[in-house]
Protein backbone atom coordinates (compact mmCIF):
# COMPACT_ATOMS: atom_id res chain seq x y z
CA UNK A 1 0.00 0.00 0.00
CA UNK A 2 1.14 3.45 -0.33
CA UNK A 3 3.22 5.04 2.44
CA UNK A 4 1.54 8.48 1.84
CA UNK A 5 -2.09 8.68 -0.27
CA UNK A 6 -4.34 11.67 -0.67
CA UNK A 7 -8.02 12.42 -1.96
CA UNK A 8 -8.12 15.52 -3.40
CA UNK A 9 -11.65 17.41 -4.94
CA UNK A 10 -11.61 19.94 -7.45
CA UNK A 11 -12.52 22.24 -4.29
CA UNK A 12 -9.27 21.58 -2.22
CA UNK A 13 -6.23 24.03 -2.44
CA UNK A 14 -3.87 23.84 -6.01
CA UNK A 15 -1.14 22.63 -4.53
CA UNK A 16 0.54 19.38 -2.95
CA UNK A 17 3.56 18.57 -1.11
CA UNK A 18 4.90 14.96 -1.49
CA UNK A 19 7.80 13.42 0.29
CA UNK A 20 10.90 14.22 -0.94
CA UNK A 21 9.57 17.22 -3.26
CA UNK A 22 8.88 20.92 -1.92
CA UNK A 23 5.52 22.25 -2.10
CA UNK A 24 4.67 23.60 -6.16
CA UNK A 25 1.53 24.76 -6.62
CA UNK A 26 -0.21 23.36 -10.06
CA UNK A 27 0.05 27.10 -11.77
CA UNK A 28 3.99 26.78 -11.48
CA UNK A 29 3.94 23.69 -13.77
CA UNK A 30 5.02 23.85 -17.30
CA UNK A 31 5.40 22.11 -20.09
CA UNK A 32 8.69 20.53 -18.79
CA UNK A 33 9.83 20.74 -15.29
CA UNK A 34 13.14 19.83 -13.63
CA UNK A 35 12.31 18.79 -10.07
CA UNK A 36 15.26 17.86 -7.45
CA UNK A 37 14.41 15.19 -5.28
CA UNK A 38 15.25 14.03 -1.96
CA UNK A 39 18.08 11.50 -2.80
CA UNK A 40 16.71 9.56 0.14
CA UNK A 41 13.92 8.39 -1.36
CA UNK A 42 12.80 6.89 -4.53
CA UNK A 43 9.29 8.57 -5.22
CA UNK A 44 6.31 7.70 -7.89
CA UNK A 45 3.94 10.18 -8.42
CA UNK A 46 0.75 9.12 -10.00
CA UNK A 47 -2.08 11.32 -10.76
CA UNK A 48 -5.33 9.88 -12.25
CA UNK A 49 -8.50 11.21 -13.45
CA UNK A 50 -11.98 9.48 -14.66
CA UNK A 51 -10.76 9.73 -18.54
CA UNK A 52 -7.00 9.09 -17.98
CA UNK A 53 -3.56 9.20 -16.08
CA UNK A 54 -0.12 9.98 -15.71
CA UNK A 55 2.54 7.98 -13.71
CA UNK A 56 5.90 9.00 -13.19
CA UNK A 57 8.53 7.85 -11.24
CA UNK A 58 11.84 9.63 -9.91
CA UNK A 59 14.62 8.06 -8.88
CA UNK A 60 17.58 10.39 -8.95
CA UNK A 61 17.66 13.41 -11.09
CA UNK A 62 14.49 13.12 -13.62
CA UNK A 63 12.27 15.27 -15.41
CA UNK A 64 8.55 15.45 -14.79
CA UNK A 65 6.78 16.31 -18.20
CA UNK A 66 3.15 17.37 -17.92
CA UNK A 67 1.73 19.73 -19.98
CA UNK A 68 -0.83 22.26 -19.47
CA UNK A 69 -3.50 21.20 -21.20
CA UNK A 70 -3.17 17.42 -18.97
CA UNK A 71 -3.09 20.18 -16.01
CA UNK A 72 -6.21 21.94 -17.23
CA UNK A 73 -8.01 18.67 -16.98
CA UNK A 74 -6.90 17.38 -13.96
CA UNK A 75 -7.94 20.68 -12.27
CA UNK A 76 -10.75 21.24 -13.92
CA UNK A 77 -12.31 17.29 -13.28
CA UNK A 78 -14.80 16.69 -10.59
CA UNK A 79 -12.59 14.87 -9.11
CA UNK A 80 -8.14 13.06 -9.35
CA UNK A 81 -6.50 11.52 -6.77
CA UNK A 82 -2.87 12.05 -6.24
CA UNK A 83 -0.66 9.67 -4.11
CA UNK A 84 2.68 9.18 -3.62
CA UNK A 85 4.54 5.49 -3.51
CA UNK A 86 7.68 5.53 -1.60
CA UNK A 87 9.18 2.71 -4.01
CA UNK A 88 7.76 -0.52 -2.25
CA UNK A 89 5.37 -1.34 -5.16
CA UNK A 90 7.28 -0.34 -8.11
CA UNK A 91 7.82 -2.73 -11.37
CA UNK A 92 10.69 -1.00 -12.90
CA UNK A 93 11.66 1.50 -15.16
CA UNK A 94 9.11 1.83 -17.63
CA UNK A 95 5.63 0.92 -15.59
CA UNK A 96 4.44 0.01 -12.48
CA UNK A 97 4.07 -3.36 -11.19
CA UNK A 98 0.98 -5.10 -9.43
CA UNK A 99 3.32 -7.44 -7.07
CA UNK A 100 3.13 -10.42 -9.35
CA UNK A 101 5.05 -8.99 -12.53
CA UNK A 102 7.29 -6.47 -13.44
CA UNK A 103 6.17 -3.46 -14.82
CA UNK A 104 8.51 -2.62 -17.78
CA UNK A 105 11.64 -3.13 -19.23
CA UNK A 106 14.44 -3.83 -16.74
CA UNK A 107 11.31 -3.89 -13.88
CA UNK A 108 11.89 -6.37 -10.83
CA UNK A 109 9.21 -8.67 -9.16
CA UNK A 110 9.23 -7.49 -6.35
CA UNK A 111 5.52 -9.78 -5.24
CA UNK A 112 5.83 -13.13 -5.91
CA UNK A 113 3.98 -15.25 -3.72
CA UNK A 114 3.04 -18.91 -4.77
CA UNK A 115 2.53 -18.00 -7.90
CA UNK A 116 5.97 -16.02 -8.55
CA UNK A 117 8.06 -19.20 -7.10
CA UNK A 118 6.25 -22.03 -9.56
CA UNK A 119 6.97 -19.30 -12.29
CA UNK A 120 10.39 -19.29 -10.92
CA UNK A 121 10.94 -22.92 -10.96
CA UNK A 122 9.71 -23.13 -14.02
CA UNK A 123 11.89 -20.58 -15.57
CA UNK A 124 14.91 -22.11 -13.16
CA UNK A 125 14.16 -25.65 -15.07
CA UNK A 126 14.01 -24.01 -18.68
CA UNK A 127 17.17 -22.04 -18.39
CA UNK A 128 18.29 -25.82 -17.18
CA UNK A 129 17.24 -26.96 -20.07
CA UNK A 130 18.28 -24.70 -22.77
CA UNK A 131 21.97 -24.78 -20.79
CA UNK A 132 22.15 -28.39 -20.18
CA UNK A 133 19.73 -30.12 -22.46
CA UNK A 134 21.07 -33.99 -22.36
CA UNK A 135 21.65 -33.97 -18.78
CA UNK A 136 18.20 -32.04 -17.63
CA UNK A 137 16.64 -34.81 -19.86
CA UNK A 138 18.65 -37.62 -18.17
CA UNK A 139 17.68 -36.47 -14.76
CA UNK A 140 13.87 -35.80 -15.81
CA UNK A 141 13.86 -39.31 -16.75
CA UNK A 142 15.74 -40.83 -14.05
CA UNK A 143 13.44 -38.99 -11.34
CA UNK A 144 10.16 -40.36 -13.80
CA UNK A 145 11.87 -44.22 -14.06
CA UNK A 146 12.69 -44.21 -10.41
CA UNK A 147 8.60 -42.97 -9.34
CA UNK A 148 7.35 -45.40 -12.07
CA UNK A 149 8.86 -48.07 -10.67
CA UNK A 150 7.97 -47.75 -7.22
CA UNK A 151 4.27 -46.81 -7.96
CA UNK A 152 4.44 -50.41 -9.45
CA UNK A 153 5.88 -52.13 -6.89
CA UNK A 154 4.01 -50.11 -4.30
CA UNK A 155 0.24 -50.30 -6.15
CA UNK A 156 0.15 -52.86 -8.69
CA UNK A 157 2.90 -55.31 -7.41
CA UNK A 158 1.95 -54.19 -3.50
CA UNK A 159 5.30 -56.02 -2.41
CA UNK A 160 5.49 -55.92 1.32
CA UNK A 161 9.02 -54.22 0.91
CA UNK A 162 10.46 -52.20 -1.33
CA UNK A 163 13.35 -54.18 -3.87
CA UNK A 164 15.61 -51.34 -3.93
CA UNK A 165 18.42 -53.09 -6.09
CA UNK A 166 15.30 -53.46 -9.18
CA UNK A 167 14.21 -49.79 -8.21
CA UNK A 168 18.14 -48.79 -8.63
CA UNK A 169 18.46 -50.13 -12.04
CA UNK A 170 15.41 -49.20 -13.77
CA UNK A 171 16.44 -45.77 -12.45
CA UNK A 172 19.59 -46.44 -13.77
CA UNK A 173 18.69 -46.74 -17.78
CA UNK A 174 16.44 -43.79 -17.10
CA UNK A 175 19.20 -41.87 -16.81
CA UNK A 176 21.38 -43.16 -19.03
CA UNK A 177 19.29 -44.67 -21.95
CA UNK A 178 15.83 -43.08 -21.59
CA UNK A 179 16.76 -39.40 -21.62
CA UNK A 180 19.34 -38.91 -23.96
CA UNK A 181 18.31 -41.63 -26.36
CA UNK A 182 15.41 -39.38 -26.56
CA UNK A 183 16.78 -36.30 -26.97
CA UNK A 184 19.17 -37.03 -29.48
CA UNK A 185 16.16 -39.07 -31.70
CA UNK A 186 13.35 -35.79 -31.28
CA UNK A 187 16.49 -33.45 -32.69
CA UNK A 188 16.99 -35.97 -35.39
CA UNK A 189 13.36 -36.56 -36.27
CA UNK A 190 12.81 -32.78 -36.18
CA UNK A 191 15.58 -32.30 -38.75
CA UNK A 192 14.62 -35.15 -40.72
CA UNK A 193 10.73 -34.33 -41.86
CA UNK A 194 10.97 -30.80 -42.17
CA UNK A 195 7.43 -30.76 -43.50
CA UNK A 196 4.84 -28.22 -42.32
CA UNK A 197 1.12 -29.03 -40.83
CA UNK A 198 -0.70 -32.29 -40.51
CA UNK A 199 1.40 -34.35 -42.83
CA UNK A 200 4.73 -33.49 -41.08
CA UNK A 201 3.10 -34.71 -38.14
CA UNK A 202 1.97 -37.83 -39.30
CA UNK A 203 5.51 -38.55 -40.95
CA UNK A 204 7.41 -38.33 -37.30
CA UNK A 205 4.30 -39.68 -35.69
CA UNK A 206 4.37 -43.12 -38.36
CA UNK A 207 8.62 -42.94 -38.18
CA UNK A 208 8.53 -42.33 -34.09
CA UNK A 209 6.15 -45.03 -33.13
CA UNK A 210 6.62 -47.69 -36.23
CA UNK A 211 9.58 -47.55 -36.38
CA UNK A 212 11.79 -46.07 -33.33
CA UNK A 213 9.13 -47.19 -30.42
CA UNK A 214 9.11 -51.39 -31.25
CA UNK A 215 13.40 -51.23 -31.27
CA UNK A 216 13.80 -49.48 -28.44
CA UNK A 217 11.31 -51.58 -26.23
CA UNK A 218 13.27 -54.40 -26.68
CA UNK A 219 16.43 -52.60 -26.16
CA UNK A 220 15.13 -51.17 -23.10
CA UNK A 221 13.78 -54.48 -22.08
CA UNK A 222 16.67 -56.34 -23.12
CA UNK A 223 19.49 -53.87 -20.91
CA UNK A 224 17.29 -54.19 -17.86
CA UNK A 225 17.16 -57.99 -18.03
CA UNK A 226 20.66 -58.32 -18.30
CA UNK A 227 21.57 -55.69 -15.59
CA UNK A 228 19.32 -57.75 -13.28
CA UNK A 229 21.75 -60.97 -13.84
CA UNK A 230 19.43 -62.62 -16.03
CA UNK A 231 21.04 -62.32 -19.84
CA UNK A 232 19.50 -66.35 -20.07
CA UNK A 233 16.12 -64.37 -19.96
CA UNK A 234 16.11 -61.65 -22.88
CA UNK A 235 14.86 -63.72 -25.58
CA UNK A 236 12.09 -66.01 -23.39
CA UNK A 237 11.50 -62.24 -22.24
CA UNK A 238 11.23 -60.71 -25.24
CA UNK A 239 8.88 -63.25 -26.94
CA UNK A 240 6.97 -63.14 -23.80
CA UNK A 241 6.73 -59.24 -23.08
CA UNK A 242 7.84 -57.26 -26.40
CA UNK A 243 4.72 -57.17 -28.56
CA UNK A 244 2.14 -56.46 -25.96
CA UNK A 245 4.53 -53.93 -24.26
CA UNK A 246 4.43 -52.33 -28.08
CA UNK A 247 0.83 -52.53 -28.12
CA UNK A 248 0.08 -50.76 -24.75
CA UNK A 249 3.48 -48.15 -26.25
CA UNK A 250 0.83 -47.57 -28.87
CA UNK A 251 -2.42 -47.38 -27.39
CA UNK A 252 -0.75 -44.46 -24.69
CA UNK A 253 1.38 -42.54 -27.07
CA UNK A 254 0.19 -42.38 -30.44
CA UNK A 255 -2.91 -39.90 -29.17
CA UNK A 256 -0.23 -38.29 -27.22
CA UNK A 257 2.45 -37.78 -29.77
CA UNK A 258 0.33 -36.73 -32.49
CA UNK A 259 -0.61 -33.67 -30.03
CA UNK A 260 3.32 -33.28 -29.13
CA UNK A 261 4.97 -33.07 -32.56
CA UNK A 262 1.96 -31.13 -33.82
CA UNK A 263 1.60 -28.38 -31.36
CA UNK A 264 5.01 -28.61 -29.06
CA UNK A 265 8.45 -27.23 -29.77
CA UNK A 266 10.87 -29.34 -30.74
CA UNK A 267 13.04 -28.62 -27.52
CA UNK A 268 10.04 -28.93 -25.27
CA UNK A 269 8.93 -32.09 -26.71
CA UNK A 270 11.14 -34.53 -24.33
CA UNK A 271 9.59 -32.12 -21.43
CA UNK A 272 6.12 -32.96 -22.37
CA UNK A 273 6.23 -36.74 -23.10
CA UNK A 274 7.62 -36.57 -19.63
CA UNK A 275 4.11 -35.97 -17.66
CA UNK A 276 2.50 -39.35 -19.78
CA UNK A 277 5.98 -40.67 -19.53
CA UNK A 278 4.94 -41.48 -15.45
CA UNK A 279 1.88 -43.51 -16.59
CA UNK A 280 4.17 -45.49 -18.81
CA UNK A 281 7.36 -46.06 -16.93
CA UNK A 282 4.67 -47.90 -14.30
CA UNK A 283 3.31 -50.09 -17.32
CA UNK A 284 7.11 -50.78 -18.56
CA UNK A 285 8.16 -51.78 -14.98
CA UNK A 286 5.51 -54.05 -14.74
CA UNK A 287 6.26 -55.63 -18.06
CA UNK A 288 9.81 -56.06 -17.61
CA UNK A 289 9.62 -57.63 -14.09
CA UNK A 290 6.28 -60.01 -14.69
CA UNK A 291 7.58 -63.33 -14.17
CA UNK A 292 8.88 -65.08 -17.23
CA UNK A 293 7.01 -68.51 -18.35
CA UNK A 294 9.16 -70.86 -19.29
CA UNK A 295 7.42 -73.18 -21.90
Amino acid sequence: MASNASIFTSNSLLSLRVVGFPRLPISQLHTRTRIQPNPLHTTRLELSSSSSSVSASTNGLKSLYLSDVWARRFVTSSNFQMSAVSGDGGGGNGGSGDGNSGGGDNGSNSGGGEGGKNWSLLAWYLSLLEKYPVWTKAVTSALLTLFGDLICQLWIDQVASVDVKRTLLFTFLGLVLVGPTLHFWYLYLSRLVTTPGVAGTLMRLVLDQFLFAPIFVGVFLSSLVTLEGRSSQVIPKLQQEWFSSVLANWQLWIPFQFFNFRFVPQQFQVLAANFIALVWNVILSYKAHKEVIVK
